[in-house]
């Protein structure tokens, strides 16, 4: 009996979904004008504001407080070179 039950809820249900053909493009006009209206208020609502900075900022870089320092140095075998860190 549930067999035949579920049986007949599944036919039901395929013929009421065949019965009536689905028209994919139905609101794709409404969308459209919507996004439209949508974008032109919130583009409105930013170009009225006002702006974020409150003018021109100028920015001093410090020049860096150490340095890498090519030096030369005997390792008693002969002269050679490394990269020695020197702070200012």
């Amino acid at each position: 009996m549930k067999k035949t039950l579920a049986a007949l809820a599944a036919v039901a249900t395929i013929a009421a979904s065949s019965m009536t053909p689905a028209h994919a493009q139905r609101g794709v006009g409404a969308g459209i004008a919507a996004g439209l209206i949508g974008g032109a208020i919130i583009g409105g609502a930013i170009a009225s504001s006002r702006p974020a900075y409150g003018g021109p900022v100028y920015v001093e870089e410090a020049p860096p407080p150490c340095r890498m320092v090519r030096e030369r140095f005997w390792d008693g075998y002969g002269w050679r070179f490394r990269r020695v860190e020197v702070c200012d």
